[in-house]
């Protein structure tokens, strides 16, 4: 059991690097989407409807036994889905909408620092010099890779309320989570019905016929709805759940942060976007911050 336990602590790091990765990607899918018309709630509902379908007949098949929940920690489910990714993506788009884009994912990584406050008050975790540092210097390095600075940003007070809204609803993914984790859940459980309520609860928002059309469109246009769910949400959620069972949350939300780091990366060498000295500045402070997160007390 000792040796399972340590096992698990070895890869937790590597599996929400690769979680944050993963989501780093998903520009990529949102765009080809965009170019076919379908708006941002559109996407997220494929995004769900995608992840419930692949997940439902991955599991039905070889995981059966972890379709099963009970009734009474239903409200994990709804915390995740409902709480979380609708919330979330829902006060991420209006402040988009409201301001723009690089505004929109700084607010939007506040996260982090209300993991922290919320696993503090509810899971007792400690406050560290060394998580508040590495708070900061993700915090920092997402203003530069996001390159507000310079840039004539308009500011609102809706358009700031919204984005600490999805900075909320981001976190508390995390805080739901680790609900149903301490209940004994599996990742693929969490994750599935994360998303089977998600995609629900944003039936009534969605243009369902636009979404009909471009999936099935074309054969590529299928393989590549299910893909998306895979790549986007499948994979990284699990592999985020699977860090949390033996990572604090502050940490794994701070490690996460990687995320705009490869969206920036992906960014560059495939749509030849143009990288600042801002935005180097600011990858090397997300990297320090994941390196500092990751160090052996006689290494610091």
């Amino acid at each position: 059991m000792l040796v399972a336990k340590q096992k698990k602590r070895t890869f937790a790091v590597p599996a929400i690097l690769a979680a944050g990765s993963l989501w780093g990607s998903m520009g990529l899918f949102v765009r080809v989407y965009n170019a076919r018309g379908l708006q941002s709630m559109d996407i997220v509902a494929i995004r769900a409807m995608a992840t419930v379908i692949a997940m439902f007949v991955f599991m039905i098949f070889f995981r059966r036994e972890l379709l099963r929940i009970r009734l009474r920690d239903l409200w994990c489910f709804l915390g995740t889905g409902i709480g979380s990714i609708v919330f979330f993506n829902y006060c991420y788009f209006k402040t988009i909408s409201l301001t723009s884009m690089s505004v929109a994912a700084v607010l939007l990584y506040t996260a982090p620092a209300i993991v922290m406050v919320l696993s503090r008050i509810l899971f007792g975790e400690r406050f560290t010099v060394r998580k508040v540092t590495a708070l900061v210097m993700t915090f920092v390095g997402c203003i530069f890779v996001t390159g507000i600075i310079g840039d004539a940003v308009s500011l609102n007070a809706a358009g700031i309320l919204t984005g600490l809204g999805s900075g909320l609803g981001y976190a508390l993914y995390s805080i739901f989570s680790r609900y149903a984790i301490d209940r004994g859940y599996h990742s693929l459980t969490i994750s599935f019905y994360t998303f089977l309520v998600a995609a629900v609860t944003t039936l009534p928002f969605i243009n369902g016929a636009g979404i009909w059309s471009v999936t099935v469109s074309s054969g590529g246009m299928i393989a590549f709805f299910l893909v998306f769910g895979v790549i986007s949400t499948v994979l990284p959620y699990t592999l985020y759940n699977y860090g949390l069972n033996t990572m604090e949350n502050g940490r794994a939300s701070i490690i996460a942060s990687v995320e705009p780091l490869v969206a920036t990366l992906l960014g560059i060498v495939i749509f030849h976007e143009k990288m600042s000295l801002g935005g180097v500045a600011g990858m090397v402070l997300i990297l320090g911050a994941l390196v500092l997160c990751n160090m052996k007390p006689a290494e610091k």
